[in-house]
């Protein structure tokens, strides 16, 4: 699994990589989490609101911090 956070690195990015990173340790799998800051990256995700979350290439959430509840329900599909 491959997890991104699109986002310049603000507060909000770093409270979602928190979030994956706790629902990552409670689900018990495994996967890559990158952080990409480039706007350049980001839009090529059709992505123009940060902070988002891309999962294996499908965007999940943008211009928000999700819940650890949707994090977690991400991750188990």
């Amino acid at each position: 699994m491959e997890i991104k956070i699109l986002g310049p690195g603000c507060s909000k990015c770093k409270e979602v990589e928190a979030i994956l990173t706790t629902a990552m340790a409670e689900s018990g799998g495994t996967a890559t989490i990158e952080k990409i800051s480039d706007f350049q990256q980001i839009a090529k995700h059709g992505v123009f609101s940060t902070p988002a979350v891309v999962i294996d290439g499908q965007v999940k959430c943008v211009g928000k911090v999700p819940t650890k509840d949707e994090a977690l329900a991400w991750l188990k599909k």
